[in-house]
């Protein structure tokens, strides 16, 4: 019989420690010290608590933790001496069924990386879906770890481990996430569309009304209608999917949700995705129950947030906040095709883009569900966090000119290095944004034109990326990155050029809608961690017209984001789904 909170909640120290028994290799204390947390009201509380023991613990527990793991397809495993639970993941991911030559070669990366960090390799082998990784997949992730900072990969693993536990844990309890189960299906059968090019790589690439994102809006538009109930699915005249489920009253106002489904070149399969994802599984549920909510929600898939075909970008959002600018239709992309074109061809009415301005008097608000792109909650261990801010950003292309000279036969005191001047420029940034919370500023991009080994640089172009929770401290910091460069010009004897690329303000949370998320998240047994979000997103553009407020889901791999390795859990997407069911419901007991 599977274990329930209850019996866990009123058994002795003893008798729970014993029914936890086998989530941690070797290492009970952990359940033990758990325990005192006790009662919990959920699972996502006990995983927490677990994962707070261990990270309380320091260092050397910590490590001691690590080793009590059997390396993967090592001696426990050929001697069977591998404990019950770690048999069954090994078997799952097909560790136990190797090749001599895949045996080999994973003998030799347990070789390699417990001569560098001293402690075997740890990896969660039932994977983000619970089902199992690929031996290939297993080889690859292991050949990169290699490469990690021994800090870094202690960290790597102590998260792998409680992904294991939680994996176990589930077993225990007879849990299945199954709705994460389903945004994760969704999403894998999402990113089987991608462009020419990307698609034969094996990589995802969805740009602006290409073949691969008008399937994408297809199938999305096929799963709203046919599995999820929605009573209205369109795509309006920008290409975005726009799904209506009813209220209890139609004139009532309604709810407004959503993210995008283009992605960056070579991307990941959840930035922006996952914020139409979890909304789906909702109204799903919904439908299926034959309920309805005192006001409707919109679900809108946006065609195109992040600039990859066309130097324009928010072009689905900015239709409905109507600030969608005519000029952008008559921009070409790299093979010399115009927007106008590109949307007649996908069947799109350009002259209908400006009756989709929502009229924001209708609506609740606009609430948007994303995968972090970073990695705060992942070094937390913690599932969710609501975002209080999206940050204000401004960005710079500028170069700095001095004088190009022989490496050898010009003296130090006589050069005029324009790569140096960048250099301490670099420096600059560093220090004054480190010197405010929540104050990032990047150089992202560096380039001498025809730059020589033996030749001291006479140009230097360079990018710069200042980004803050409110637009007062974004522009302070950009102008006193400005200042320095006119200083360390003057200085140097350099000259340089700066010019303004791009501006957005800031979005702060309306409040009422960032503290129902907060609620919804701690009904889950988990804490309300506010903080602010570095990227930009669709809800800074509906920000304009009406309340907004975002849920951020933990991403995998360091929080990696706009990348292949983007990932998250199914655990985690179900924890998404819980938390914005219950938004739905606080709502509903307010409208």
């Amino acid at each position: 019989m599977p274990l329930t909170l209850d019996q866990l909640n009123a058994a002795s120290v003893a008798q729970a420690t014993q029914l936890l028994d086998g989530l941690y290799e070797h290492s009970p204390w952990i359940a033990q010290a758990a325990l005192a947390q006790r009662p919990f009201k959920s699972l996502a509380q006990l995983k927490l608590a677990l994962v707070d023991v261990v990270r309380t613990a320091g260092l050397d527990p910590q490590l001691a933790l690590i080793r009590a793991h059997p390396e993967l397809a090592g001696k426990a495993m050929v001697s069977n001496t591998l404990t019950a639970e770690s048999t069954n993941e090994q078997s799952k991911a097909g560790l136990t069924q190797c090749t001599p030559e895949e045996f080999a070669k994973i003998q030799q990366l347990n070789a390699d990386y417990n001569a560098k960090f001293k402690f075997p390799f740890i990896l969660a082998v039932r994977g983000p879906r619970g089902v199992g990784l690929g031996k290939a997949e297993i080889m690859a992730t292991f050949e990169r770890r290699l490469g990690n900072p021994v800090d870094f990969e202690v960290a790597e693993c102590v998260r792998n481990i409680h992904r294991i536990a939680e994996i176990r844990l589930d077993d225990k309890f007879g849990v299945t996430p199954e709705q994460g189960n389903l945004v994760w299906d969704w999403a894998e059968r999402l990113a089987t569309h991608s462009d020419p090019g990307f698609a034969e790589r094996g990589e995802l690439t969805v740009t602006y009304l290409t073949d691969a994102h008008r399937a994408a809006a297809q199938r999305l538009s096929h799963w709203m209608r046919t599995d999820c109930g929605f009573d209205e699915v369109e795509i309006d005249a920008v290409g975005n999917l726009v799904g209506l489920y009813h209220g209890t009253d139609r004139s009532a106002k309604r709810l407004l949700t959503g993210s995008h489904y283009d992605t960056v070149r070579n991307g990941g399969k959840y930035d922006g995705r996952l914020g139409i994802l979890v909304p789906m599984a909702c109204v799903q549920a919904l439908s299926r129950q034959g309920r309805r909510l005192p006001y409707g929600i919109e679900v809108v898939g946006f065609s195109e947030e992040e600039g990859q075909r066309y130097k324009a970008v928010f072009l689905g959002s900015s239709a409905l906040t109507g600030q969608f600018d005519a000029q952008w239709l008559d921009q070409k992309d790299a093979d010399g095709i115009a927007m106008r074109d590109a949307m007649q061809h996908a069947g799109l009415c350009v002259d209908d883009i400006a009756k989709l301005k929502r009229d924001a008097a209708k609506y609740l608000g606009f609430v948007e569900v994303h995968i972090e792109q970073g990695p705060v909650l992942n070094e937390l261990d913690i599932p969710l966090g609501v975002v209080s801010s999206i940050n204000g950003s401004v960005r710079y292309l500028g170069a700095i000119t001095g004088m190009a000279s022989h490496a050898g036969t010009t003296p130090m005191a006589r050069r005029r290095d324009a790569a140096a001047g960048v250099a301490e420029l670099i420096l600059y940034a560093e220090q004054r944004a480190r010197s405010e919370p929540d104050l990032v500023a990047t150089v992202g991009m560096l380039e001498v034109p025809s730059g020589s080994i033996n030749v001291v640089p006479g140009r230097c172009n360079f990018s710069l990326d200042v980004r803050a929770t409110t637009n007062a401290v974004r522009d302070a910091c950009a102008a006193d990155i400005r200042a320095k460069l006119a200083e360390i010009c003057e200085r140097r004897r350099l000259g340089f050029g700066l010019e303004e690329t791009m501006r957005a303000a800031a979005a702060p949370s309306d409040p009422a809608l960032q503290a129902q998320w907060a609620r919804a998240v701690e009904t889950l047994g988990l804490p309300s961690t506010p903080m602010p979000s570095g990227a930009g997103h669709d809800a800074m553009k509906l920000h304009e017209i009406m309340p907004q407020a975002m849920l951020f889901v933990r991403g995998q791999n360091s929080g990696i984001s706009h990348n292949p390795l983007e990932s998250t859990t199914s655990n985690d997407m179900q924890l998404s789904v819980d938390a914005f069911a219950l938004l739905l419901d606080q709502l509903a007991a307010v409208h």
